[in-house]
């Protein structure tokens, strides 16, 4: 499967005038957050909330700000998630896909709604 990069909208839910921010996002299932740049942190005027340890891909270890809250939006749906303020593009990672209840398609290179539940996002809540 190729790199598959999806349309996110994203809004900070306590300034509901604001503008929201279209950006292009990396998708990748095996990350667990949301991750965005610090510049847009300062335009959506988060508030860091904590720090957190991440890995990286190279299995380094280093603490990162964390922020929120956002609204995550794509494909008719949204979410409320924080992110991680690291890297130099948006990426979109398992817990915003799965609270939106978002699949890839590998056959199109992108991200779809769960095709089981077409009109409204699923929970498991058992």
């Amino acid at each position: 499967m190729g790199i598959i990069v999806s349309s996110l909208r994203l809004a900070n839910p306590y300034f509901p005038d604001q503008e929201e921010i279209n950006v292009e996002a990396l998708v990748d299932t095996g990350a667990t957050h949301l991750c965005i740049p610090e510049h847009i942190a300062l335009q959506l005027k988060l508030t860091t909330l904590k720090e957190r340890e991440v890995v990286t891909a190279d299995g380094t270890h280093r603490l990162v700000k964390y922020a929120g809250p956002i609204r995550v939006s794509t494909l008719g749906r949204d979410c409320f998630v924080g992110a991680l303020l690291m890297g130099d593009q948006v990426l979109l990672g398992a817990i915003p896909m799965e609270d939106m209840d978002l699949v890839i398609s590998p056959r199109e290179q992108r991200i779809t709604v769960n095709p089981a539940a077409p009109n409204v996002p699923m929970a498991f809540a058992k």
